[in-house]
Parts: C-alpha cells; structure tokens; sequence
C-alpha cells in the first residue's frame, strides 16, 4: 500500500483568524478544566467497564487526544490529527457475521483461521472462529476471577493477558492445553508480535517487548505524536512492520513506528457499524487481525454484529 502525507493547514490564515481562534480557546479553558476534573474521579475499574456512550458523555469534550471540535469534519474532507499526522479512512470489501455476545478483547489470524478473546468476568474465553459464519469451531473458558484481555500466537503457543490479575497464560495453539503462565507488572491489555518477541500494551503510552521464553522485559517504547504520549493504546497487531493499535474509547486505530513508538497515522473508522445495525448493545471499536498472506485486514467490536474486512485510501 502507498501512502502520502495529509497537507498542513494554509499558512496565509489572516491574523483575525488567529485571533479569534486565540478568543475561542480561552473563553473555553475554564469549562475545559472542570471537565477534566470530573472525568479525572472515574476509577480505573469504571472507566474499563462502563458502556462507550456513558464514558463519550463524561469526557470526550475534554479529551486531550481527541481533535478539537473545529477539526471534526465529514466523511471525505481532509482531517488532521495535530495538524501532521496522515488520517485514513477506509473502504469495506466485506462483511461477516460476528458473535454479539463477544465482549471482544483481541483478534488474531493464524495460518488461515480467526482466534478471537473475550473479556468481563466470567464470560472470558478464548476461542477459534469460522470467518464465513461467525460460528465458534472451539473454545476454552478462563475462569473468575480473570478479565481475559489480548491474544498473539507465536511458535506452537497461544498467549492470552488478563486486565488486572497480573498474570498471562500460555495453551497449545492447537488443543488450548494450558502450558503454563506467567506473571506481569500493571495491566494488560493488547498483546502482538514482531515475530521474536511478545509486544504488550497495558493502556498507557507504554509498549512491552517481552521474551516469549523467560517473560522478561527485553525493552519498552512510548507512543507519542509528535512528542507528545499517546494513552490508551489498546489491540494490537503487526501489520507490514508496523503495530497498529486501537485507542480505546474511540473509532480510531494508530499506526505506530515499533523502533521509536511515533505515530505515523490514524485511521478513521467512524460511522463503520452503521446505525442501521446497532441494537444498543454494542461496546467500542476493538480488535484488528491482518492475514499476511492475503493481505487483508479484519477489525470489529465488542459485542459487534459484524466483523468488516477494509483498505485503506490514501490520505487526504
């Protein structure tokens, strides 16, 4: 795939323009920091466990990664994440049924299957799926009082994070006989690999490279844009050399340097499941699966009907 860089904001903008733009951001300040206050009380249990919408209502208005108002734009306008980094949107080849039921925490394919993990306490699971049908093939359930968190498969083994039990699992990819398990300081939330090592995000701007044999730190990157941390980070998967990764709470994935941890961009995924299809229930945008062989990536959600595969355009 070829990607270009997203043009900078015109650099003949009038001076009234820049002083109205400076009126608008400190008449808002104020209101902007309660706001922060109040979505800084939410504890971390209740900000992974409220619905999408509740925690939208409670913080997206002063959310410091999300764009300002005045760059939120229609599908096919040019957008911008700090005025630099390239944004895609996506177009959608097709469509398959997904399990509404799946609280979806990773999303994995392994020589021509779909591995999926669930999450919530006692509804946690690992599980192979049949793409065309959405119907689970097999399936092993991890027992309270875990949080199944992110999958990766390397070698022979299948490596499943839990949220905040501090431990890991490690199965037979074929059978799902556990082979053992090891422990973790924080959470654990997204899990890849680059085909050597294990790659772990626990929801801060942090990334893990683990050995997948002694489950030591071998290194860590921060994700930053343009200097700045990137939280959140969620999902990941290795794609072309790359560690995509959904930022929760948003329809955004981060396409992410694995060497410096930069963002090299963001894809779009607003408005994916359409209103059309959403019965309430569904949770945000998680999970991205790349078959390398057919070059082609799968993204859902949790609790999502629909399971899409999509390309990317070009940046605007």
């Amino acid at each position: 795939m070829s990607f270009h860089p997203l043009m900078t904001a015109d650099s003949r903008k009038s001076a009234n323009d820049a002083r109205n733009a400076v009126s608008h951001a400190a008449s808002n300040a104020a209101s902007n920091a309660a706001c922060k206050a109040s979505c800084n009380v939410t504890s971390p249990l209740a900000r992974r466990v409220l619905s999408s919408a509740a925690l939208a209502v409670l913080c997206v208005a002063c959310s410091t990664d999300a764009p300002a108002a005045d760059d939120r734009v229609r599908a096919d306008s040019p957008l911008t994440v700090g005025r630099r980094t390239p944004v895609y949107r996506v177009d959608v080849v097709r469509s398959y049924p997904h399990d509404t039921a799946a609280f979806t925490q990773g999303l994995l394919w392994h020589e021509g299957e779909m591995y999926e993990s669930t999450g919530e306490v006692g509804k946690s699971n690992i599980r192979r799926v049949d793409l065309a049908t959405g119907e689970v093939k097999q399936r092993r359930d991890l027992p309270p009082p875990h949080f199944g968190e992110g999958i990766q498969i390397l070698g022979d083994k299948l490596y499943q994070l839990t949220w905040q039990s501090g431990k890991a699992f490690v199965y037979d990819k074929n059978s799902f006989a556990p082979l053992g398990e090891f422990a973790y300081e924080k959470e654990g939330w997204g899990l890849t690999t680059d085909g050597t090592h294990l790659i772990m995000s626990d929801g801060t701007p942090r990334l893990r490279f683990i050995d997948p044999e002694t489950f030591k730190v071998v290194r860590e990157v921060m994700v930053n844009e343009n200097g700045s941390s990137v939280k959140d980070v969620n999902e990941l998967e290795m794609v072309n050399g790359e560690i995509w990764a959904n930022k929760w709470m948003t329809d955004r994935i981060m396409r992410i340097d694995p060497t410096t941890g930069a963002v090299l961009g963001w894809i779009d995924l607003a408005g994916l499941l359409p209103q059309s299809q959403r019965t309430g229930n569904e949770d945000v945008l998680n999970g991205i699966a790349y078959d390398a062989e057919g070059d082609r990536i799968f993204v859902t959600g949790k609790r999502w009907p629909r399971l899409y595969q999509i390309t990317l355009r070009a940046a605007n």
